[in-house]
């Protein structure tokens, strides 16, 4: 069954996450070209990118714990985890609880072109394909490895093919920034809830808890002069309208005495 994993470790009456709807699944899955990719940056027990490949219906996963690297030389270990809905390319948002709590980001999103027959492929662990996203673009591998340091062929290396669009750049410190919103993780949870981890974030300790730390403060703060800044230009707004409210009785006695 499609799907079945995601929804297995899933409690969609807590997740903002997609469930996946029959629908979409039929219609992905009789599409020929214009396939989708994204890649959602993801800040749970630590900082990964997830990256996805629309294929027969649903989004392919690989977690990239250091995100996708434009240099040929640097090889991403990339970690196959379940399929996920086709809807889930436009999430972005705060997963509170449970599997994957943390903050989304939509960090780069597109098309991509298979260089080879993707099942036979994906089979032989050796994926070759073209991506046209924002961010990512030009000739790709996926490589699954043969060590067994992780069992049942989860591992995997992202690898960026030499071309035009190769470099030294680090595209992750570059472009950070999210591709849906425009905002970071601060911005992401400043729209959401930034108290909803006073006592409980995905991470504590370390860098990633240092990091959770840090945006939850500038959320909070965001939010506190988002909600000053809206009482302000209500408190203008009625002013304005009881301004005008008056002027227009002043007229109306004006009118009446002539």
């Amino acid at each position: 069954m499609p799907l079945e994993k995601y929804k297995q470790k899933r409690n969609f009456q807590k997740t903002p996450e997609p469930a996946g709807s029959p629908d979409a699944v039929r219609k992905s899955a009789a599409k020929a070209s214009d396939r989708f990719f994204c890649v959602q940056k993801h800040l749970a027990s630590h900082l990964h990118y997830d990256f996805r490949l629309e294929h027969n219906g649903v989004l392919l996963s690989w977690a990239v714990p250091k995100g996708p690297s434009l240099d040929p030389g640097t090889k991403r270990l990339a970690m196959h985890v379940e399929d996920h809905p086709i809807e889930y390319g436009e999430f972005e948002g705060v997963i509170p609880e449970g599997y994957g709590a943390g903050i989304v980001m939509l960090w780069d999103r597109g098309t991509w072109t298979p260089e080879v027959d993707i099942d036979a492929a994906l089979k032989k662990g050796d994926l070759k394909f073209t991506l046209n996203g924002y961010k990512l673009k030009g000739s790709w591998a996926l490589i699954r490895t043969k060590g067994p340091s992780y069992g049942e062929g989860r591992s995997w290396l992202l690898i960026k093919h030499r071309d035009d669009w190769s470099g030294a750049v680090d595209i992750a410190e570059f472009a950070p920034l999210s591709v849906k919103s425009g905002g970071d993780f601060e911005d992401i949870l400043a729209e959401d809830t930034p108290a909803i981890w006073k006592s409980d974030r995905p991470a504590k300790g370390g860098a990633t808890g240092k990091m959770f730390e840090e945006i939850i403060q500038k959320a909070a703060a965001k939010k506190a002069g988002a909600a000053s800044s809206k009482s302000h230009s209500d408190k203008r707004k009625a002013k304005n309208e009881k301004s005008t409210g008056a002027k227009a009785k002043d007229r109306t006695k004006h009118t009446k005495r002539r």
